[in-house]
């Protein structure tokens, strides 16, 4: 049960601080953190919490890494449903403590996006499904990949928070034009909840992108990461 509650306090904190830099921080007036700075809250709460728990339920903070690791063979299907209720749990209580924050400011809108992910006329960028698509396989594949190679054994220890931290940073700088940056079921789910409407008419993308993402990067890491003619599987 600490284990679900770690990762319910985990993805609380991934949520609220990620979301909410973007939603309370970024285009604040003058001094606004911008895309720079919400790519770096994200990463900064990933790394915070992999110290923080890492030890005690792993901090996957996100069902699409749980389902990666699961098939990676380093996760118990057992634990996978709990886990990633846990990690919703967690990312709807951030949502909602977010959106108590927002509105106690005049003027505020959750109808403007609210830091959910879309595509289409929804994406901030005006980019296509077909597009939002493959930047989310492909972003939560590269994560997957780092996450299993930055804890492989054989990997130098105790530098895996801070290569998984600067990953998820380095993918939202690159895919935030897109989709405003998934590659988390659970972190898209928190938010859009609250806005309702197309976020939620879009929603199935950011649950089904990320997890074919993570076992592409799965099968993939067990395929490299593994020594030959030893049977090693990272």
């Amino acid at each position: 049960m600490k284990k679900y509650i770690a990762e319910s306090f985990g993805t609380f904190w991934l949520v609220l601080g990620g979301c909410g830099s973007a939603v309370l921080a970024a285009a604040f007036p003058d001094v606004g953190i911008g895309l720079l700075g919400v790519s770096l809250a994200f990463g900064l709460t990933v790394l915070t919490m992999a110290y923080a728990i890492g030890h005690i339920s792993g901090c996957h903070l996100n069902p699409a890494v749980s389902v990666g690791l699961w098939a990676s063979g380093r996760f118990s299907v057992h634990q996978l449903l709990p886990y990633i209720v846990a990690q919703v749990f967690g990312a709807l209580v951030a949502g909602g403590v977010l959106f108590l924050i927002a509105s106690g400011k005049v003027g505020f809108d959750v109808t403007a996006g609210f830091a959910s992910n879309g595509y289409g006329a929804h994406s901030p960028g005006g980019y296509s499904l077909g597009a939002a698509l493959v930047t989310e396989v492909v972003m939560i594949m590269m994560f997957l990949f780092v996450i299993l190679g930055a804890t492989d054994k054989r990997a130098p220890q105790g530098m895996a928070p801070i290569a998984i931290g600067l990953c998820l940073t380095l993918i939202h700088l690159i895919s935030i034009p897109v989709t405003n940056t998934s590659v988390n079921p659970a972190r898209s789910t928190g938010v859009a909840l609250f806005v309702g409407d197309w976020a939620i008419a879009q929603l199935w993308l950011f649950w089904i992108a990320p997890i074919v993402g993570a076992l592409i990067g799965a099968a993939a890491y067990r395929y490299i990461g593994s020594v030959e003619g030893e049977g090693h599987q990272a």
